[in-house]
């Protein structure tokens, strides 16, 4: 997800989407904005709200509350078909042989010399799979693979929208919604239903460490009735809107594709070793890339740091910050945040494999200047 906080009033942001088609906005856009959106990214082609003015209400909500948020974002590529599994699983660098309608899994999507190029959650359907997307435009991938490798089968982008129910009252809120049996649910699993006749995919996920849930609107029409259905069920929890949150995902040392990793990277650099299968029979693009990549360990790892003193914390992470350890460039930092939880300012960074495991000290070059900093395990406790 993104980290961008730029303001975009709601009247030019619909000037903007007027003049270009090529930033789209989710079904959920005019809810958000009588809801008060203040600010949005552009993720996926699309506007993404980012906050509603007020961050550590925001905030605060997720960690103990409820909140919901516009995701439509997240797109979807399908694929059904006669040969949905297998070209699935040639996408995906995981063994999906035991994979069930019903699941969901975190997955790898890599090119032939194993770089990232997504990291979605893959979710099996009865009829058709779903990658759920973070913001690279994997269609014309999954087309191509598709078309070059003769596979039977229908990729498309379907009509489906998420909306994220985090926090630790989501589940009361969801039960509320859709009944007491949803608190089975195991996490990435997910069920076909309907609220009040709208369809909706429930899974059990969420770009959040706070638990909860994305309803996967199925029919962008009824946007505005599902968000103020959730709405309505989750005032009695004081729920309120939010997006996801840098904070939390800093602290959670959640993986932000295209932020935290570069066009490089593999997903042993970015913290995904055990979602990666290379001991297994199955075969995928990149796994002979990346059967390589363990032979001879990573070059670089996605870790935690924790700056001196009261570093800043509004720093314009518009690029990666430089980091250095004893003079010597050793990698850079992609994200950072004071945390209140913790008292501290702390970031991610993708730093050279030998220095982690050195246990090094480091010099993070801010726009500021030169601030120390030390690893710290990931996700922060």
């Amino acid at each position: 997800m993104t980290e961008s906080h730029t303001p975009i009033p709601a009247a030019l942001a619909q000037i903007i989407i007027s003049m270009t088609p090529r930033i789209r906005h989710s079904p959920f856009f005019n809810a958000t904005v009588r809801d008060g959106v203040s600010h949005f990214s552009v993720y996926n082609k699309m506007l993404m709200p980012t906050s509603y003015g007020d961050l550590a209400a925001e905030l605060h909500r997720l960690m103990h509350g409820v909140a919901m948020w516009d995701v439509g974002v997240e797109r979807q590529v399908e694929v059904s078909g006669p040969d949905a599994d297998r070209l699935v699983q040639y996408l995906s660098a995981r063994d999906l042989s035991k994979m069930k309608a019903g699941q969901g899994k975190y997955v790898a999507m890599c090119d032939h010399q194993g770089r990232l190029l997504n990291d979605p959650i893959l979710l099996k359907l009865s009829d058709r799979y779903w990658f759920s997307l973070a913001d690279s435009d994997m269609l014309l991938w999954v087309r191509a693979i598709a078309a070059e490798g003769g596979y039977n089968v229908d990729v498309c982008e379907p009509d489906v929208s998420p909306l994220a129910i985090q926090g630790p009252k989501a589940e009361d809120v969801v039960a509320k919604m859709f009944g007491e049996s949803i608190r089975s649910i195991r996490y990435f699993g997910c069920i076909e239903t309907t609220l009040a006749g709208i369809p909706i995919v429930l899974c059990r996920s969420g770009w959040s460490k706070q638990g909860g849930f994305e309803l996967f609107l199925r029919d962008g029409a009824k946007a505005d009735a599902l968000w103020e259905m959730v709405k309505a069920a989750g005032q009695e929890y004081g729920i309120g809107p939010g997006a996801p949150n840098h904070t939390e995902r800093v602290e959670s040392a959640l993986l932000s594709w295209g932020g935290d990793t570069t066009p490089e990277s593999n997903p042993f650099e970015a913290n995904m070793a055990k979602f990666v299968d290379v001991d297994t029979p199955v075969n995928y693009i990149g796994k002979a890339a990346l059967q390589k990549v363990v032979a001879t360990g990573p070059k670089r790892l996605f870790v935690g740091l924790v700056l001196d003193g009261n570093a800043p914390s509004d720093w314009p992470l518009g690029e990666r910050v430089l980091v250095t350890a004893g003079g010597r460039d050793v990698g850079t930092m992609s994200a950072v945040v004071y945390s209140p939880r913790l008292g501290r300012t702390i970031g991610l960074a993708q730093i050279e494999r030998q220095t982690v495991e050195a246990n090094a000290r480091l010099q993070v070059h801010t726009p500021k200047g030169v601030q120390g900093a030390v690893l710290a395990p990931i996700p922060f406790a």
